[in-house]
């Protein structure tokens, strides 16, 4: 069940992107598409939270945290924006194809040096066998 839950983050992802691609468009600009996805979003994070009745951080636990923990906004609408700028020029099926890509690459890298609190993994023969046929993908894909 976990995997397929994975699956259809992957497939919500896809999707994601081909709506931001369609605003991007109809508003011309990847920054208002990007700017309204992330909107949608914290709306529902928020219905979420106030729904759960959890309690709200405390100031000790925000402070207790990495400044570079807050950057993850700025790489999530790096990929937004390039991604809704990409999918009409490249399709849906090889931009992702391509994030994909990269994802394996980067989770490689984080994994090996262990990076912030991801276990360390170290890359290994059969690892870099499996990115590389995630690179093949991509070129499979774009054909």
């Amino acid at each position: 069940m976990s995997y397929l839950l994975v699956v259809l983050a992957g497939m919500s992802v896809a999707l994601q992107q081909v709506l931001n691609a369609d605003l991007r468009t109809a508003l011309s600009s990847p920054w208002w598409a990007g700017l309204i996805s992330y909107l949608g979003g914290t709306l529902v994070f928020l219905a979420i939270l106030v729904g759960s009745g959890r309690p709200w951080p405390t100031s000790s636990s925000l402070a207790d945290t990495s400044w570079v923990s807050w950057t993850g906004g700025l790489f999530g609408a790096t990929f937004i924006g390039i991604s809704a700028v990409m999918v009409p020029r490249l399709g849906a099926a090889t931009t992702l194809a391509l994030v994909v890509a990269g994802q394996m690459l980067g989770s490689l890298i984080f994994d090996h040096v262990g990076l912030m609190s991801v276990p360390q993994h170290a890359v290994t023969p059969l690892r870099l066998i499996g990115v590389a046929c995630v690179v093949g993908g991509v070129v499979l894909v774009r054909s």
